[in-house]
């Protein structure tokens, strides 16, 4: 699964109260002292240009656009905050060409960064502004992006230097004028300063780069240098004087941020600092529990090194020792070494996936993105989620809903990391596609087939635990990949009809996939309406002994009738799962299993795994192909009991002997109860013949057995040591 844009928190009307509780020096929410004009070199700087949804579009369609996307909440985009801003006022007031040319030569108002560049900065929040954020394809914050007329050239992810900015805008700078950006770099200013003397030789250590452009012009003249500082001066003080309030608030101290994982290692964690990093702080942790003697750790560790690697300034990296932690990994209750769990804010949840550097470094992604809460879409950025998502969980709300049930939805998504995406909406254009009357509603979209949790009042969507088991029995897809970790979850307590593809064969590979996923479709819808028409019947019959009690003024077998559960008996169905199999990667297990060999095209076999059995024919004998025709015309005929197809056997004879006399006993318990007692009270019987017989020889043989058969003692209840027992 891919990882999409993770920026959305808690609805405005639940973060309120706790923006509105934190102390006014911690306080970094946007507030209109930002929005005001600056200063930097002596020259009026405007305000960063805010875009919005619906301006988005017609004001980067002209020109080149840096843009930076953000969220007020998120704490990188705080950090980020003052180095963007600087960036902005140092370029928006340089001159890119000397001002002591001629007006002849370049008038003065095109002698400005804007005009002269068609280059501007500007900002968008995409808490607000979600799916604009979604078509430009951003995925984490801040992302900075550059568009020239309206199309993204490049992204840069994450927090970056004032020095990384300056020269990828240099670089840009290059492109559109060549030779107007001097080869000796620029001197940048410190991060938050309002001044700097563009006469001194530069040492920005990317400009220093042969393969970085240079910095602005230089060669003012030292009087226009002066005069510009004597301003500058003048200015800056005329500006600190009539915006005191702003010039306090940047003064103010900011709450310290902790860089995760600076170091780029697995961090070796004790009980004592695993307590104060790990458990007790809001700070994501994914940490290995291990021992130096399992053999499976030490096949790890190499990977695990490369991780910490990875994810250097991103995730904390940890790990345990735990023969020198015993009390630590006994208190985690680990199930056996290594064991890999994901840490946040008290919640934990179990890495079982792949053990490659790739693998951990997807799951790591996606659980880095659930940091800042449920997203919130609309109508819009939910299509855009649909084209890429195959499990979608949609939470519907409204203005009633309450802060208590968006607590209760945070919860949530820590154990769907690596399963399915969680998002919310207010949207009456979704409540309307999925016919949502009452609010809060908690929704599944499976490749767009959509099933509702079926809570009867608001108080049963806050309780967590039924809620999370309701989604772990739907997160998967409709017909999911089947891999070592699902493997189980999809296969056990239902048959389930598998494709066996190769991916390799691109299309047939997409026939297949395409026809065993209409087959899922068709099966469901088939299933479905099955359930309706036989409630319905169990209906009609209910309401007929009604109106017969009534006829006949029975008030007792009205009351009898009325008193009457409609139950559905669901003891003689199956459950009917679909999923793939990768033929290519599972090529030995497929032969050894069910015979198969991928290299002959695309096969599919419907799996009993619970009995050890499968089906790989049709009723008509011939193998079952990835067609929906020959799918749907096998499931009814295997899904009976007993089976209308023989079935073959995916073990060994005996094994395949057990498992047929369990399938006898659950298919007629009654009847296997019965035989169990008869041949317990026979054993009883026999046994107490048989002593008597013992007693009896005992008086006229010496002998003193009452079984001989040639000498040998114990083939029939007889004692000989070692005897081989049925």
């Amino acid at each position: 699964m891919r990882s999409l844009l993770s920026a959305a928190l808690l609805a405005l009307s639940f973060l309120a109260p706790a923006v509105s509780s934190q102390n006014e020096s911690d306080s970094d929410t946007p507030g209109p002292e930002e929005l005001r004009p600056t200063v930097f070199n002596g020259k009026d700087v405007s305000p960063l240009k805010e875009l919005t949804g619906d301006t988005f579009a017609a004001s980067i369609k002209e020109g080149y656009w840096f843009v930076k996307a953000y969220s007020p909440y998120c704490t990188h985009c705080k950090v980020a905050a003052p180095t963007w801003q600087t960036l902005y006022e140092f370029y928006i007031t340089s001159e890119p060409i000397p001002s002591s040319q001629s007006s002849s030569e370049l008038q003065s108002s095109l002698n400005s960064f804007h005009p002269y560049y068609n280059f501007h900065f500007a900002n968008i929040d995409c808490i607000a502004y979600g799916s604009t954020c979604d078509r430009f394809d951003v995925q984490k914050l801040p992302t900075f992006v550059l568009f020239k007329n309206g199309e993204v050239v490049k992204s840069l992810v994450g927090t970056k230097t004032l020095a990384e900015l300056s020269a990828f805008v240099e670089e840009v700078l290059e492109s559109i004028k060549p030779g107007s950006r001097p080869k000796e770099g620029v001197r940048l200013p410190e991060v938050g300063a309002k001044e700097v003397d563009t006469t001194a030789k530069p040492d920005n250590p990317a400009a220093k780069d042969k393969n970085a452009a240079g910095g602005i012009a230089a060669g003012t003249k030292h009087n226009e240098v002066a005069q510009a500082a004597a301003a500058s001066v003048e200015t800056k003080t005329t500006a600190e004087a009539t915006d005191t309030k702003a010039t306090q608030a940047s003064k103010k101290p900011s709450k310290p941020i902790r860089t995760p994982n600076p170091l780029g290692a697995s961090e070796p964690l004790t009980a004592e600092s695993f307590q104060d990093k790990v458990t007790t702080t809001q700070d994501p942790w994914f940490v290995k529990f291990y021992a130096p003697w399992c053999h499976h750790c030490l096949a790890m560790a190499p990977v695990w090194e490369e991780l910490g690697r990875e994810m250097k300034g991103k995730l904390n990296i940890g790990e345990v020792n735990c023969d020198l932690e015993v009390r630590l990994c006994k208190d985690v209750r680990l199930r056996g070494y290594p064991t890999i769990l994901f840490f946040k804010g008290g919640e934990r949840i179990e890495y079982d996936g792949l053990r490659g550097l790739g693998d951990f470094v997807d799951f790591a992604q996606k659980a880095i993105d659930i940091g800042d809460g449920v997203r919130d879409v609309d109508a819009a950025a939910f299509k855009l989620l649909e084209e890429k998502e195959e499990v979608i969980f949609i939470y519907f709300y409204d203005h009633a809903t309450t802060s208590e049930d968006f607590a209760a939805l945070e919860r949530l998504t820590l154990s769907l990391v690596g399963h399915a995406v969680l998002v919310k909406t207010d949207s009456a254009i979704l409540a309307d596609k999925f016919k949502i009357t009452t609010w809060p509603r908690l929704v599944v979209s499976r490749d767009g087939r959509a099933t509702e949790y079926d809570a009867l009042a608001p108080k049963d969507m806050r309780d967590f635990r039924k809620v999370l088991s309701w989604m772990k029995s739907v997160w998967l897809p409709l017909v999911p990949e089947l891999t070592a970790s699902n493997s189980r979850e999809i296969m056990n307590g239902k048959l389930v009809v598998l494709g066996i593809l190769s991916p390799a064969r691109s299309s047939e590979f997409a026939v297949a996939k395409r026809e065993i996923k209409q087959a899922a479709l068709d099966w469901m819808d088939k299933q479905a309406t099955a359930f309706r028409l036989e409630r319905q019947e169990l209906r009609d019959a209910k309401q007929l002994r009604i109106e017969e009690a009534e006829d006949r003024g029975d008030q007792r077998a009205l009351r009898s009738a009325k008193s009457m559960r409609i139950t559905m008996d669901d003891s003689d169905r199956r459950d009917v799962g679909f999923a793939w199999v990768d033929g290519v990667f599972w090529e030995r297990w497929i032969r050894t299993t069910y015979g198969i060999e991928v290299k002959n095209g695309e096969r599919v076999v419907i799996n009993d795994e619970d009995n050890k059995r499968y089906w790989d024919t049709t009723i008509s004998g011939n193998y079952i192909s990835a067609s929906r025709t020959a799918i749907l015309e096998t499931i009814p005929k295997v899904a009976v009991s007993p089976p209308k197809i023989k079935p073959k056997s995916t073990i060994s004879r005996m094994e395949s002997l057990f498992f047929d006399l369990r399938g006898a006993a659950y298919s007629h318990p009654f009847l296997t109860l019965g035989l169990l007692m008869g041949a317990l009270g026979g054993g009883i019987w026999g046994r107490g013949r048989i002593k008597r017989g013992r007693g009896f020889a005992g008086f006229g043989s010496s002998g003193g057995g009452f079984f001989k058969l040639d000498g040998k003692d114990g083939l029939l209840g007889g004692s000989a040591p070692g005897g081989k027992v049925d």
